[in-house]
């Protein structure tokens, strides 16, 4: 049975504080079925205390998204930046296990230095998939925009180096790259058809080719993806998992749209039920 999430990134943000005791109250308004927790990089030194937070309100959280400058880190490593990356996965993944989350979504390559030394990442994904393995946590690698290649090229970089390796795919990184339609392609079938892609983000995308201005995660409805086309063709892959919404609701004040949410995960609630029903 299929999971509808919600980011906790997509409500938590600087404007209001980053106070992840709102979920407490957002949990009664939002009718997603769970959430994906969001670290941010000013939680590490009350990590504990947070996942001890969820734990206790019940707030179900089957998936994690690591910090995201660990990736950059390990992108440059120099000065230590490796290591230290590999000090705050551990965190991240005892985080992880601490709230139940079963999946770990990491950004392996991000920031301005991308995917420019992509071997450091690529040398780098066993150490910190055998560290989530350690945490009884599936590390699941997102297909993050890159600044020199594109993220379906490193994907099977890592495939071909790691035959068991899991990904998340998100819809607007892929249509960032005019790569969505990959997805839907015999040659890419051994995506779905040995079960490498674990989770989904469904996000909506208005830009044209590595439209940089544009790089924003948009609610369903609100950009050019044909959201009909992807959901039938994930029901005809067999897929019933989860699928986490990151469209961005909160705005300079802080103030949550939570019927701009509602109206996402009740969008494609209606594309899995047609799917299903014919």
């Amino acid at each position: 049975m299929s999971k509808i999430l919600c980011s906790t990134g997509a409500l938590i943000g600087k404007p209001n504080g980053r106070n992840y005791k709102l979920l407490e109250s957002l949990v009664e308004e939002l009718t997603c079925d769970g959430f994906e927790f969001m670290m941010y990089n000013s939680w590490y030194d009350k990590a504990e205390e947070i996942a001890e937070y969820l734990e206790k309100k019940r707030i179900f959280t089957p998936v994690m998204h690591c910090e995201k400058h660990i990736g950059e880190a390990i992108s440059r490593n120099e000065n230590g930046s490796m290591e230290e990356a590999f000090r705050l996965f551990a965190i991240n993944c005892k985080v992880a296990k601490m709230i139940h989350a079963e999946k770990l979504v990491i950004h392996l390559w991000d920031g301005m230095t991308s995917d420019m030394n992509f071997q450091n990442n690529l040398d780098a994904y066993k150490h910190l998939s055998e560290m989530a393995e350690e945490q009884g946590v599936d590390l699941l690698v997102e297909n993050v925009v890159c600044n020199q290649e594109n993220p379906m090229k490193h994907w099977c970089e890592l495939a071909s180096q790691y035959p068991d390796i899991h990904f998340v795919f998100d819809t607007k990184m892929a249509a960032f790259h005019e790569q969505l339609e990959l997805l839907y392609e015999e040659e890419y079938s051994w995506l779905w058809k040995n079960e490498h892609i674990k989770h989904y983000h469904v996000n909506d995308y208005a830009g044209g080719y590595m439209d940089w201005k544009n790089l924003r995660t948009l609610p369903i409805g609100k950009g050019h993806i044909d959201f009909k086309r992807f959901f039938s063709f994930i029901h005809k892959t067999g897929y019933e998992d989860t699928f986490t919404v990151e469209a961005t609701a909160f705005n300079k004040e802080g103030e949550i749209d939570i019927e701009m949410l509602n109206r996402c995960f009740a969008s494609m609630r209606e594309y899995i039920k047609h799917c299903k029903e014919r």
